[in-house]
């Protein structure tokens, strides 16, 4: 492996860090956005029931919050049980926007890093045929530098696209998850602020 980079030359260095970045915020994310995690099942089934038991307390408020992005999003409800409907669904909106925002995190430096993979690559397979042309002197042309200009500038090609290819593909997965969750947990929200104000029973 050592002797693959260092016939890539000095710029493969930069494309070994944005692999060494992309691969752990890959499995953070594959760690954390789990649907059990983001949405538990029963999670919606319990929270109406304390409401209708009468059990809203703030420590209930305080344990729901740290339970789950859903949960943070059913507190601000529960929070806003006795105000008029566009209030409450107000404060909801405003915890599902800073729930969004946390499932979000990290897809933005991963998409980037799908983006400029490749572009790193190129780069260093411009540094391979500088070297390459570098190889050619008056006296004739010397092998070694022809051949290490050509395995710069395939490594960090290949590199690049090695990179670039994965990261892409759960950029798109993880962006159609959060999307996903985000639409699942309007819909229950409703459902929430629904039952509490009658029409829904």
């Amino acid at each position: 492996m050592f002797a693959i980079i260092q016939a890539a030359g000095w710029p493969i260095w930069f494309l070994l860090v944005a692999s060494v970045v992309a691969l752990t915020l890959i499995v953070e994310r594959l760690l954390y956005l789990r649907r059990a995690r983001i949405l538990p099942p029963t999670l919606l089934q319990e929270v109406v029931q304390v409401y209708r038991n009468g059990r809203v307390t703030p420590e209930v408020v305080s344990g729901l919050e740290q339970n789950s992005p859903l949960g943070r999003v059913l507190a601000a409800g529960l929070r806003n049980v006795n105000s008029p409907r566009e209030v409450m669904k107000e404060s909801i909106e405003e915890a599902g926007r800073g729930a969004a925002h946390e499932l979000e995190r990290f897809l933005t430096p991963i998409g980037t890093i799908a983006s400029l993979a490749p572009l790193m690559g190129l780069f260093g397979t411009i540094v391979g045929m500088i070297e390459l042309f570098g190889s050619s002197a008056p006296t004739g042309t010397d092998h070694t530098q022809l051949a290490h200009g050509i395995s710069v500038a395939l490594y960090n090609t290949g590199f690049g696209l090695a990179i670039a290819m994965p990261a892409l593909v759960f950029y798109r997965h993880f962006r159609a998850l959060v999307d996903s969750f985000i639409v699942d947990m309007e819909q229950q929200a409703v459902k929430f602020v629904d039952i509490v104000h009658g029409t829904r029973q």
